[in-house]
């Protein structure tokens, strides 16, 4: 059964800093782009940013420079290292894990506020 758990959504003020986990099971996670999305309130999803199975990273514009997504293939886990953050980051954060198939986590709260 695969499953991808996201961890790390909190409270905090403009201009503080998280980090998201992304655990995943019951698939080969090297050979497995990750991505994480974000779901605003009355909104859409939107892709935030991918890393695939070869570390090549890409960024939605209004996250460069600001967040960093990073892979470490001998936990099974993708990360996203946000800095910086702003009102508009307010959001259910989701992971997904694209190879074959696409897998999606269950998301996780992130409420920039102050």
């Amino acid at each position: 059964q695969v499953q991808l758990v996201e961890s790390g959504g909190d409270l905090v003020q403009p201009g503080g800093s998280l980090r998201l986990s992304c655990a995943a099971s019951g698939i080969i996670f090297e050979l497995h782009t990750m991505l994480w999305y974000r779901q605003a309130p009355g909104k859409q999803r939107e892709l935030v940013a991918t890393i695939t199975n070869r570390f090549v990273t890409n960024y939605a514009d209004a996250v460069k420079g600001r967040f960093t997504i990073m892979r470490e293939n001998a936990l099974n886990t993708a990360y996203l290292q946000m800095n910086a953050l702003k009102s508009e980051d307010t959001a259910v954060y989701f992971c997904s894990a694209q190879h074959r198939n696409t897998y999606w986590g269950q998301g996780t709260q992130v409420t920039v506020s102050s």
